[in-house]
């Protein structure tokens, strides 16, 4: 098993790339609906993200607006994939080399295998910054649309991006 990427390997990483990070410290987030004083703070989208599985062993990390409503049970039909259900957490460390209540777009860094499929609300591929967590929930870090897309290209994931509110895949 390949060495998973810390935190500050991250922040190394996104720096060296020319994605202008920005990372706040706080406490422990576990679920969007907690840390609304935190988010606040931070200008820019903020993210939710859900690692998923499915029936056909397909694994999916979804981010999307933090508002957003995901229909599990539509969105197999949307994105092209089998029935949907949670990854385990076990299987999310071993592929993202996170665990829960950590689940970001960033720990796409740790999937070597290119295992992971990523989709992305259009709401997040078009704001001016988005939030996610360093691979850690004590933090969140803020980086530029360019710098979101700069984080994609360089470790070579292609996102579909879909729109959420309207439940369709959009063509970037």
């Amino acid at each position: 098993m390949t060495a998973q990427t810390t935190r500050a390997g991250l922040l190394a990483f996104l720096e060296k790339i020319g994605a202008e990070p920005r990372t706040l410290d706080h406490p422990a987030v576990f679920r969007v609906e907690e840390g609304e004083e935190i988010k606040a703070r931070i200008p820019g989208a903020h993210t939710k993200n859900l690692f998923l599985k499915d029936a056909k062993g397909q694994l999916w990390l979804i981010s999307a607006e933090g508002h957003a409503a995901i229909d599990l049970k539509r969105l197999h039909q949307v994105i092209g994939s089998a029935r949907l259900s949670f990854g385990s957490a076990e299987l999310m460390q071993e592929v993202l080399g996170v665990t829960p209540g950590s689940v970001t777009a960033f720990a796409l860094i740790n999937d070597k295998d290119r295992r992971v499929r990523f989709v992305l609300d259009r709401t997040l591929a078009e704001a001016d910054e988005v939030n996610f967590h360093p691979l850690t929930n004590t933090a969140t870090t803020t980086v530029p649309r360019a710098g979101l897309t700069a984080f994609l290209s360089a470790i070579g994931v292609e996102p579909l991006v879909v729109d959420f509110e309207a439940m369709k895949v959009v063509d970037r």
